[in-house]
């Protein structure tokens, strides 16, 4: 299982580091994680650079892929050269987004009629491409889920656990980042809105 994050030039570190450090939570052979990048470095909005652990093609042949948002999304959807070079199945893959991430998936024409999330200042940019966006944290509809605000981040990773290996994996991955004290009460509100987006029997494999 290999789940890409796409990770760009301006990134914002808590979308990509969140996920990360939530996702890696689960821990079973061939289970992989990687900040996948369009260059072997990028430089966060805040000035960190890191190293591409997967590069952009690469995310084609993932088992997901979570677009993270950044400072300079909007340059990079208006980039040809480097959206062609992002190329998603929403038919086999869980395909997800944070924040101004959104505005990719918009942009590449993923979304279609699906309703989404995003964080407020790139609202209206996502309305402009003609997709509806919700007011809560996260959204989710099959193989596809959006989140917005950047600590919705760790609902999308949680998303991403629970459609690949239960709902009580995603439960006790979000339990063990939560702050001492809330812990339950942040995992009820964090699986209510997951809930609504996984299958009816609660659990929300993926098909294989």
């Amino acid at each position: 299982m290999h789940i890409a994050i796409l990770t760009f030039q301006g990134f914002n570190e808590l979308d990509s580091f969140i996920a990360l450090g939530v996702l890696n939570r689960v821990k079973r052979p061939g289970w992989r994680v990687t900040l996948c990048c369009p260059e072997p470095e990028v430089t966060s909005m805040n000035g960190v650079t890191v190293r591409a652990q997967s590069r952009l093609e690469e995310a084609e042949s993932a088992d997901a892929v979570l677009v993270g948002s950044g400072m300079l999304t909007r340059q990079i959807v208006e980039d040809a050269t480097l959206m062609a070079r992002i190329r998603l199945d929403p038919q086999r893959q869980l395909i997800g987004a944070q924040c101004s991430g959104t505005l990719v998936l918009a942009r590449l024409g993923l979304l279609g009629q699906m309703p989404a999330c995003t964080d407020l200042l790139t609202k209206p940019w996502v309305q402009e491409a003609g997709v509806e966006v919700l007011n809560q944290p996260i959204h989710a509809s099959g193989r596809m889920a959006t989140a917005g605000g950047c600590l919705s981040s760790a609902y999308l990773a949680a998303w991403v656990i629970a459609r690949s290996e239960g709902r009580q994996a995603a439960v006790e991955a979000l339990h063990y980042v939560a702050p001492v004290g809330e812990k339950d009460a942040y995992v009820a509100m964090a699986m209510k809105h997951l809930d609504a987006g996984l299958d009816a029997q609660g659990q929300g494999v993926a098909s294989p």
